[in-house]
């Protein structure tokens, strides 16, 4: 789940304010952006404020992943028109014990997916989680939406995605929003878990490979148990030497990571110091677990 992370920087009152309006988020770079002056701040201001979007709804499907990660799926209104960029996240609220309580989640599906709205979460032993945990078909919630600026809509010529355990929600939907509308951006994922029954969303990585040829994936697993003769992936954590192997044109590609806080940092250093990649070409976001 996205983070909400202040930008590090300096920015104007504006700036501050598009910053508020997606607190959110954590993709400093946006702000960034906005304070140099590259987009209309104001035009950008009154465009957040129209796109935003609030209703009621209904589970209508829980789809259980691996042992320990769910997908929750809600219908659309009728009359609702929902518009999202691929690795935008919306807010979720239900009710525990008749009070409604919010968290925020990343989309898990793209926008070229029509007629209902997901988010993905691993399960573990907090209220909220518990709660929906046991949500079921009927039940009641509220989402509002959407929110982030850590989209990717195929801007660039080569990506690559770095990612841990269910930081793949938002680029799952990147990736299948470039296989549905068959952008030419070529793209190279590599994925981390600890072991094979971790990995969330393998069918669907696999047919997204199969269905587009400009994008590979690459699972590494990073337990010290894993059969090296039954597993046939990477094995250890992504790295540098990782990144050269998998990527060897990585220096050419815009790098989008996401999970949790301190994997992220790792990777943003590992680019940035070891491997020299420009820091204009590294977008981020953390996943924090509750």
């Amino acid at each position: 789940m996205p983070e909400a992370k202040a930008a590090p920087r300096k920015h104007n009152k504006v700036a501050i304010v598009v910053c508020v309006m997606y607190r959110l988020n954590t993709d400093a770079q946006a702000c960034t952006t906005a304070s140099k002056g590259h987009v209309n701040k104001h035009r950008l201001l009154k465009k957040t404020l129209m796109k935003i979007k609030e209703f009621e709804t209904e589970i209508i499907d829980v789809i259980a992943r691996t042992p320990d990660v769910k997908s929750f799926r809600f219908s659309v209104p009728r009359n609702t028109d929902i518009d999202f960029k691929p690795g935008q996240f919306f807010v979720v609220t239900i009710k525990i014990k008749g009070q409604e309580a919010t968290k925020h989640f990343s989309f898990s599906i793209s926008p070229t997916e029509k007629g209902h709205i997901e988010f993905t979460k691993k399960i573990t032993e907090s209220d909220f989680s518990l709660a929906l945990n046991q949500l079921t078909k009927g039940d009641w919630a509220r989402l509002k939406m959407p929110f982030g600026f850590f989209t990717f809509e195929g801007e660039h010529e080569k990506v690559a995605f770095l990612t841990g355990g269910i930081g793949i929600t938002c680029i799952k939907s990147m990736c299948k929003f470039a296989t549905d509308k068959r952008l030419p951006t070529d793209m190279i994922l590599l994925y981390s878990n600890r072991t094979e029954n971790d990995i969330v969303f393998r069918d669907d990585l696999a047919s997204m490979q199969a269905e587009n040829k400009k994008l590979k994936v690459f699972h590494t697993l990073t337990s010290p148990d894993i059969d090296k003769n039954y597993w046939k992936g990477e094995t250890g954590r992504i790295d540098s030497k990782m990144v050269k192997e998998k990527i060897p044109d990585y220096k050419e590609r815009v790098f989008y990571i996401c999970g949790p806080p301190k994997m992220v940092e790792v990777l943003k250093t590992i680019l940035s110091e070891e491997l020299k990649v420009q820091k204009e070409k590294i977008k981020w976001e953390h996943f924090t677990g509750y």
